[in-house]
C-alpha cells in the first residue's frame, strides 16, 4: 500500500523497495511522463517555437526522444526490415525537425506508442541481454535502459525550460 502523503505521480518514489528492473522501468517511466506534462495543454504553435538558437523546442523534444526510443530499443533488441540505425550527428539533429503535418496531438501519439513499443520489447529479455551496437560493440538492456533514463531525463530538463519561457508554467512534474 502506498503511504498517504508519497504523490502517486512519483513512480521512482513508489518503487523505492523493488527489484532493480522495477526501479529502473520506474525512473524511466517517470521522465517519459515528465516530457509528455510539460506539452500538454500547449497549441501546436506554442510547442514548435523556437525560444533557443538550437532546433530544441518541446514539440522537436517529442520527435527526438520519438526516435530514441525506437533506436535503442526496436533497431537494437527487435529489429524489423528497413529499421536503420540512427548513428550520425546530422540525424541526431535531424530527429529535432518539425513536418509541416506534426502537431502536439500527433507527436505524442507517436511518442506514446514508441514508449509502449519500446517497453514491449525490453520485456522480452533480462537485464544482462546483450546486443551488439554500430559503435559502441555490444551493450547490455541494463545499459540502455539506464542511457535512456539519462537522455529522457535530460530532456524532461530541458523541457521544464522551454514550457517556463512559452508560459511560464513551472514545476518539476
Amino acid at each position: 500500500m502506498a503511504h498517504p502523503t508519497i504523490d502517486p505521480a512519483l513512480g521512482p518514489v513508489l518503487a523505492r523497495t523493488g527489484d532493480e528492473r522495477a526501479i529502473l522501468d520506474a525512473f524511466l517511466d517517470f521522465h517519459r511522463a515528465t516530457v509528455l506534462r510539460k506539452t500538454r495543454g500547449l497549441t501546436d504553435a506554442d510547442a514548435a517555437r523556437r525560444l533557443v538558437p538550437s532546433l530544441t523546442t518541446l514539440a522537436g523534444l517529442l520527435k527526438h526522444l520519438t526516435v530514441v526510443e525506437g533506436n535503442w530499443f526496436r533497431c537494437l533488441f527487435a529489429p524489423e526490415p528497413g529499421d536503420v540505425y540512427v548513428t550520425s550527428q546530422d540525424d541526431a539533429d535531424a530527429s529535432f525537425a518539425l513536418g509541416a503535418g506534426d502537431t502536439v496531438e500527433s507527436l505524442v501519439a507517436a511518442y506514446e506508442a514508441a514508449c509502449d513499443e519500446s517497453r514491449r520489447v525490453a520485456a522480452r529479455f533480462d537485464l544482462d541481454h546483450v546486443v551488439p551496437h554500430p559503435q559502441l560493440g555490444e551493450v547490455s538492456l541494463r545499459w540502455v535502459l539506464v542511457h535512456l533514463i539519462e537522455e529522457t531525463a535530460r530532456h524532461a530538463g530541458h523541457a521544464d525550460i522551454l514550457r517556463e519561457l512559452t508560459d511560464g508554467e513551472t514545476g518539476a512534474i
